[in-house]
């Protein structure tokens, strides 16, 4: 796994404010242990509406012991859409210099357009220097529709061709430009990695002890949308699974896996919520059997069945207009 290391703080930022700095790694949020990005990243969505100080504990850079610091938090990341845990407290992961090479281009997007190719390294954009693939990405997403003048190098030969960025729609309803490549792959240096292994018997206790904290993050998720904290909009259907589906794949089997593992979690999680026509409903009805003594009525059921059929309905147009407007 990647370790948590900071990479750089937002100025002005809760986490700057703190002391955070550029090296430290994260070990623990809140006296839980962290030892990943992922591990931080889901102790921080579950704490969505927090107020009050964040207690973050970090090893700085170069030293064995671990420092404490606290961050003042107020309405923490209550009704963003999307959630952006780290970018709100003003943190960014650190990452290895990432060349501008290409690594991968799409058939048929503006930079396969363009005669773009993988192993090419973009030397300079509209005559200004480019420094690496953020520095690349970022002149391409503030250009969507316009006419770049890019130099590249092939096979030791500089060449020079016009490259328009078409335009891509964020969750958060920006455009930005989009080319359709990624950067070439780069190692991450030993350091900035930690090799976690469980034996069989305790990887059975950590799975098991994964599913539960998963399963309180859903139904605590569910919790914080009905009562306003997380925006309904983060709802999402087929179109968005899809999506991360592909992205995952992408990413690897492990990362693959684990989304499966999640969705599964959590469509079990809102099956069992007490809505008729769910298990969950069923179940509510058996309890209801259990303290009266007898069977609920037909026609009771009947009144149920049509409250829960309108409830999922509604959830189901609900999710799927989220997906639409997020691909619009």
């Amino acid at each position: 796994a990647v370790a948590p290391m900071v990479g750089e703080t937002v100025p002005d930022s809760p986490a700057a404010e703190a002391g955070l700095a550029h090296g430290d790694e994260i070990t623990a949020i809140q006296g839980e242990a962290v030892s990943s990005w992922e591990a931080v990243n889901l102790k921080l969505v579950s704490m969505i509406g927090f107020s009050g100080e964040l207690t973050i504990e970090a090893r700085p850079e170069g030293e064995s012991n671990v420092a404490v610091y606290q961050l003042p938090l107020r309405d923490y990341m209550t009704r963003q859409d999307p959630p952006q845990p780290l970018e709100t407290l003003g943190l960014t992961p650190w990452q290895p210099d990432v060349p501008a090479t290409l690594g991968q281009v799409i058939e048929g997007e503006a930079a396969a357009e363009a005669g773009l190719q993988v192993g090419d390294r973009i030397i300079a954009v509209d005559e200004k220097p480019i420094a690496d693939w953020m520095d690349f990405v970022n002149v391409i997403r503030g250009s969507p529709d316009e006419a770049l003048t890019v130099e590249f190098e092939r096979d030791g030969e500089r060449q020079t061709t016009t490259l328009t960025p078409g335009r891509n729609n964020l969750e958060t309803g920006v455009e930005i430009g989009y080319i359709g490549a990624g950067a070439e792959p780069v190692e991450w240096p030993e350091e900035y990695q930690r090799e976690i292994r469980y034996g069989p018997v305790e990887a059975v206790g950590q799975s098991l002890s994964r599913t539960a904290d998963m399963t309180l993050l859903t139904v605590d998720a569910i919790r914080k949308m009905l009562v306003g904290l997380i925006s309904p909009s983060n709802l999402s259907g087929p179109v968005t699974i899809a999506q991360i589906s592909g992205d995952s794949a992408r990413a690897g089997l492990e990362a693959f896996v684990s989304f499966l593992a999640y969705l599964s979690i959590s469509l079990g999680v809102l099956n069992l919520l007490p809505i008729p026509v769910l298990d969950g409903g069923h179940l509510l009805y058996y309890f209801l059997e259990i303290v009266r003594g007898r069977p609920v009525s037909e026609q009771t059921q009947a009144i149920g069945l049509r409250i829960g059929l309108a409830m999922v309905g509604t959830l189901m147009l609900m999710a799927l207009y989220f997906d639409l407007m997020r691909l619009w």
